[in-house]
């Protein structure tokens, strides 16, 4: 990713980590047409000024795009708001950044640590059981997410070398709390998948990946 890019979506990440703005942001993405001021207000309870201050924001980082409808009758021209197509993919709903942004937004909207919202997240209720024993399913599982795992094997346990950081430019712009989450994720996942519990994560720099996951079996399973 080129450095240009790097700080698009590092303050489109900013932009998306205010609650009430990613909501905006969603409401805006599920349309099926451009939306009105009225539209937005409706839909998250704010006075209209305060809906466009978020706009304003989500405009300037390059998220949605502002243009004025045609009217054939009279009365003033209602400001309308679509989804950027540059960002329209690297934001779209279950990516890797659009994943990201639900999960700061519930950190910020609660009182719970990046640590706790990662793990309630890794727990992934809902999700199909897993086939195979407890290495493979955490490999399958980190591959899902997108981090590229490969094995190596150490004395009590084993770790794995992840190969992509699908939230890097995030991570780049606030490692303490994309970590966190990350962290928090794989220890969800290992309590999901049973048989295996996380020990801890040694962080690398995001651009060229390499964190490791350290890991060992439950007292009593099998791996």
């Amino acid at each position: 990713m080129e450095s240009v890019d790097l700080a698009v979506v590092r303050e489109q990440a900013r932009a998306l980590g205010d609650p009430t703005r990613h909501a905006i942001f969603r409401r805006v993405a599920g349309a099926l047409r451009p939306v009105t001021v009225a539209e937005l207000t409706e839909h998250v309870g704010l006075h209209h000024t305060a809906v466009r201050q978020h706009l304003a924001k989500l405009v300037a980082a390059r998220l949605v795009v502002e243009d004025v409808e045609r009217r054939s009758t009279r009365g003033r021209p209602r400001l309308r708001y679509a989804v950027d197509p540059a960002s329209a993919a690297r934001w779209e709903a279950h990516g890797p950044y659009e994943r990201l942004a639900v999960l700061l937004a519930e950190a910020l909207g609660s009182d719970d640590s990046p640590l706790e919202v990662g793990r309630r997240a890794g727990l992934g209720r809902g999700l199909p059981e897993p086939e195979g024993g407890a290495v493979e399913a955490i490999m399958a599982e980190m591959t899902r997410q997108g981090f590229q795992p490969s094995l190596r094997r150490r004395r009590g346990g084993i770790e794995l070398v992840l190969g992509h950081c699908p939230f890097e430019a995030a991570a780049v712009a606030n490692p303490q709390a994309v970590c966190a989450l990350h962290l928090g994720l794989a220890h969800g996942t290992a309590e999901r998948l049973g048989g295996i519990e996380v020990e801890g994560l040694l962080p690398r720099d995001p651009r060229r990946a390499g964190c490791r996951l350290l890991m060992r079996p439950v007292p009593g399973s099998s791996w």
